[in-house]
């Protein structure tokens, strides 16, 4: 498959998104993966969590690490790979970091799977902050690109569906 820009796959936890983005990633010729958390790991002392720490400093890391990602999203992009970038980016905060990606085309896939497929994802302990995460997803961010419910589909599946639906992914 032909290069195709930037390709945003996001969601709340265990919506799938890294196992989709990797196979959508292998899909192409020149396919590149890449996972935004990544930048979160790579602070090795003073990292921020908006669970436990200020949250003014959570934000500020995590407004860091969406602006990392979309430059290396870019430069990938510019070196003639199709790039798959996937992070929980939800809310507001989602259109800011659309906007941080110069690479066109771009595209944004959103894995919204029913908060009961995610329980049994998740197991125990996780139903209030699934039960947020999916309320804040839908509730304030902006509707742009591709609202996939992946629920019943498998991976392949929804990466077929993905690149059968792409053109509706693709934003300006």
């Amino acid at each position: 498959m032909e290069t195709e820009g930037v390709i945003v796959v996001s969601g709340i936890m265990a919506a799938g998104k890294s196992t989709v983005s990797q196979l959508l990633a292998e899909r192409f010729q020149y396919g590149v993966h890449l996972h935004g958390d990544v930048f979160r790991r790579m602070i090795v002392s003073g990292r921020a969590s908006a669970a436990t720490d200020n949250g003014e400093e959570a934000q500020k890391q995590l407004k860091l690490r969406y602006r990392i990602a979309c430059q290396v999203a870019d430069s990938y992009a510019q070196g003639g790979f199709t790039v798959v970038l996937e992070d929980v980016v939800i809310g507001e905060l989602l259109r800011e970091f659309l906007d941080g990606i110069e690479t066109r085309p771009r595209y944004l896939v959103v894995l919204t799977p029913r908060p009961d497929v995610i329980h049994d994802r998740l197991g125990y302990g996780h139903e209030h902050s699934v039960d947020e995460l999916d309320y804040e997803l839908h509730a304030f961010s902006p509707r742009r690109g591709l609202w996939l419910d992946n629920s019943d589909l498998s991976p392949h599946e929804t990466v077929d569906a993905i690149l059968g639906r792409l053109d509706e992914a693709k934003f300006e």
